[in-house]
């Protein structure tokens, strides 16, 4: 898929040479994007920019759920919450409540923020082994 535009040919290589922690970690800011650009319509009562959006963010948790491997215990936990935040998504976009996304962002923030110290530790403990995974 040829383009001319230099953002989407960065985008589009930074997606495929992402690890799987970099796309996870991808998937949190895509949907926190999604929830702010859904206010935002919310704001200016452009009801089908706010459903667009609230959808990109639904599609978003679904994936994550699809992704959790559910051998471990902490899965579950984030399972339910991902499915928390989904149902949410959807009271949000029925309702155009704002105070929903809100609460929302919060979650999604945590645990975007969470993945990245993830990430971070990750990399100190693989450059602390020379770079053996």
């Amino acid at each position: 898929m040829a383009t001319n535009n230099p953002y989407q040919s960065y985008q589009a290589n930074a997606v495929q040479t992402a690890s799987p922690g970099e796309l996870t970690l991808m998937l949190y800011n895509g949907c926190l994007k999604f929830i702010k650009m859904a206010r935002k319509a919310m704001e200016e009562n452009n009801v089908e920019e706010r459903h667009t959006n609230l959808l990109k963010a639904q599609k978003i948790i679904q994936e994550l759920m699809v992704t959790l491997n559910m051998d471990y215990e902490v899965a579950k936990s984030m399972m339910t919450m991902y499915d928390y935040i989904y149902r949410r998504l959807v009271e949000a976009n029925i309702k155009s409540d704002a105070a929903i996304l809100d609460e929302v962002e919060g979650y999604v923030t945590e645990f975007r923020d969470t993945w990245k110290q993830v990430i971070q530790i990750n990399r100190q403990r693989q450059y602390a082994q020379g770079g053996q995974a």
